[in-house]
């Protein structure tokens, strides 16, 4: 099963999936334990607010890995596309303060996260780009 989905998927798809979502979990758990040292951060915004917000974001990676057991490439890789383009969402602090307002702890997560997952939205587009047109079939394999 682990040989038919990396054909589906070249490895550096499998690695940015793993390093983004590694990256947004570091960054998401760092943003919740320490929100109120975040600068300007809403008041309405709490730790568990975060958390939840996390899942939200990780169920879009997860319906992107179901799909790709599914055998729906296109589909899946466009599902990770937008799982990868998420995580450039946490750019948005420095809408609320400047990156010399943040600790550098602050600004590793938030370009970790940045960067893993906007590899991932590149790659799973060229992905995307690159299949056969047409409905997906499942791989018999």
């Amino acid at each position: 099963m682990l040989r038919t989905l990396s054909a589906r998927f070249p490895p550096l798809v499998w690695t940015l999936l793993a390093a983004y979502c590694s990256a947004s979990l570091i960054h998401f758990t760092h943003n919740a334990e320490y929100i109120a040292v975040y600068p300007n951060m809403p008041a309405w915004l709490t730790r568990e607010k975060v958390y939840i917000a996390w899942l939200a974001v990780t169920g879009v990676g997860i319906v992107g890995i179901a799909l790709s057991f599914l055998g729906r490439r296109v589909a899946s890789a466009l599902w990770l596309a937008a799982y990868g383009a998420l995580g450039l969402g946490g750019l948005g602090h420095y809408s609320l303060a400047l990156c010399s307002e943040h600790t550098f702890a602050m600004n590793f997560t938030i370009w970790f996260e940045a960067v893993t997952g906007g590899g991932l939205a590149v790659s799973a587009i060229r992905l995307a780009a690159s299949s056969e047109p047409g409905p997906d079939s499942v791989d018999p394999a």
